[in-house]
């Protein structure tokens, strides 16, 4: 596939031919600069969490970090499967998937795609597949 050269000021629209070029090279462009952030941030936490001393003399200043630190450890490991689940949506970027409802095969609307540039479901198949999770839940 040739390089898509992106309008600085593009932003998708209902009015254009869903996933054509532009709007495939806008979305994988947004996810890999949300990628990018998202190691970012993980590599600041990382370096936080050695540079931080657990030698604190104070019983509550040691439970206050090791309260700290699980949150960032927790805040890390969200920020690992949000890089799984934007990998994924690259994927299917390349494979041209991408866009489109995994369940129905219908287009996710874009703004659906502006909000949560990683969904697989249409807004109606999610809250179908949400509503039959309650369901099972509130049965078991």
């Amino acid at each position: 596939m040739a390089p898509v050269k992106l309008p600085p000021d593009y932003r998708p629209s209902d009015g254009e031919p869903f996933m054509n070029d532009v709007m495939r090279e806008y979305f994988r462009i947004k996810l890999m600069r949300w990628r990018t952030d998202l190691l970012e941030a993980s590599s600041e936490t990382l370096s936080h969490l050695q540079e931080r001393s657990s030698h604190e003399p104070d019983i509550a200043d040691r439970a206050s970090l090791e309260t700290d630190r699980s949150l960032e450890l927790r805040t890390r490991d969200r920020g690992r499967k949000l890089i799984s689940k934007i990998d994924a949506a690259l994927g299917r970027i390349e494979d041209g998937s991408y866009g489109y409802c995994e369940e129905t095969g219908e287009p996710i609307t874009i703004g659906r795609l502006e909000a949560r540039p990683i969904a697989t479901l249409s807004l109606e198949a999610q809250e179908r597949h949400e509503r039959m999770e309650r369901t099972q839940r509130d049965e078991a």
